[in-house]
């Protein structure tokens, strides 16, 4: 166990913890009543994307086309959408080897961007495991 008496960070659940404490603060109401609700969010300007990336998804956007991670999230959520009609064996398989790449691919791009600082890392772990 590392000194800070934590568990370490591989066999702590960040999504879970970070998602159980999202749904309760949903069911307590934080959530309501927020300024801008109901209202689109300005993503151009997002600071934490770096700048790099927000002016390359500008010209993008400003192209009518999409980033990829845009393009795989969508492309993931219709084959878990689609897992239940398929019955072929083998186009099941392959749909579900088709996700299992996206999901790597997205996890891998997240872990990279969080694995540049282990101090970050750290600190998320502490903040959601003591509350």
């Amino acid at each position: 166990m590392p000194p800070s008496g934590l568990p370490p960070l591989r066999s702590l659940n960040l999504d879970a913890i970070a998602e159980e404490r999202i749904q309760e603060a949903m069911r307590r109401g934080a959530f309501d009543n927020l300024p801008g609700a109901g209202k689109p969010l300005d993503l151009d300007e997002d600071p934490l994307v770096p700048p790099e990336v927000r002016a390359a998804n500008r010209i993008l956007k400003n192209a009518g086309l999409v980033p990829v991670e845009v393009l795989e999230r969508r492309e993931m959520a219709e084959l878990e959408a689609g897992l239940r009609r398929i019955t072929d064996k083998r186009e099941r398989s392959r749909a579900l080897a088709r996700l299992a790449l996206l999901r790597m691919r997205l996890g891998a791009h997240r872990g990279a961007r969080l694995g540049r600082s282990a101090y970050y890392e750290r600190r998320i772990a502490e903040r959601l495991a003591g509350g």
